[in-house]
């Protein structure tokens, strides 16, 4: 039996967990859970989609894999004591620790994530260095021991294939890969920053803002840049004094 713990927080991107879940679903023995601080509906970040969560953190110990979805509601989690905590703990016995879009944000406020490389959705990148993460710009999925980071929501689909061919083989991971027709051939070609232009960067980065922008977003997000730079200032400070006691 796989267990696999997606973390169900409210204001998740839907795509973030489902595009994943509609791969580990189909491994043989596995027993999905949408984890909370307890069970009970969850609404994804359009505000319509709810998703139940069917467990909570405290009856989930010790999954086999963890999934953090992102969302723009990240930086409020990002803050959550219980949360990071339980990731935390988890980690030490899971096999595979793995976020997709922002939810590598919530990975590394819990200090998972320090000196690791590892990738996020483009707008997340600058958050990663702040918390003494290498971010990685170029790479739909980034694996530094049982840490697994993705790029981007849609990434998400490719972390579960990966993910599926570690856990249940190639030719498993390849059968779920047609079961659910997952053959790629968008009509345009601004999926990655370096492809898309000037227009389209501010077009998409204004689409995000809509949702980040809400009080408690934002908010979580000034708080959390907030800790990190008193945090930063401690540390040299603590640094300073260090190198003076031992002249």
């Amino acid at each position: 039996m796989t267990q696999i713990a997606f973390v169900a927080y409210p204001g998740f991107t839907a795509l973030d967990m489902i595009g994943p879940y509609e791969v580990l679903r189909q491994l043989p023995d596995a027993e999905v859970r949408f984890v909370w601080h307890e069970p009970g509906p969850i609404t994804a970040d359009s505000g319509v989609l709810v998703l139940g969560a069917t467990h909570s953190l405290a009856e989930t110990p010790s999954p086999d894999v963890v999934l953090v979805p992102g969302g723009p509601a990240t930086p409020v989690h990002a803050r959550d004591e219980q949360l990071l905590e339980w990731l935390r703990q988890v980690h030490q016995t899971a096999t595979w620790t793995t976020s997709v879009c922002s939810g590598s944000v919530i990975l590394a406020a819990a200090g998972l994530l320090r000196d690791k490389r590892a990738t996020s959705h483009w707008v997340a990148l600058p958050v990663l260095k702040t918390f003494g993460v290498i971010p990685v710009d170029d790479e739909r999925i980034v694996h530094q021991d049982k840490v697994i980071t993705s790029a981007g929501v849609s990434a998400g689909i490719d972390l579960g294939l990966w993910l599926a061919g570690q856990i249940g083989g190639e030719a498993r991971a390849k059968a779920i890969q047609l079961a659910i027709e997952y053959d790629p051939q968008p009509p345009f070609d601004s999926g990655h920053m370096s492809k898309a232009s000037v227009s389209t960067k501010a077009a998409a980065t204004a689409l995000l803002s809509k949702d980040s922008l809400k009080p408690a977003n934002l908010k979580a997000a000034t708080l959390m840049a907030w800790d990190q730079a008193i945090s930063a200032v401690r540390s040299r400070r603590r640094k300073r004094q260090l190198v003076g006691n031992s002249i």
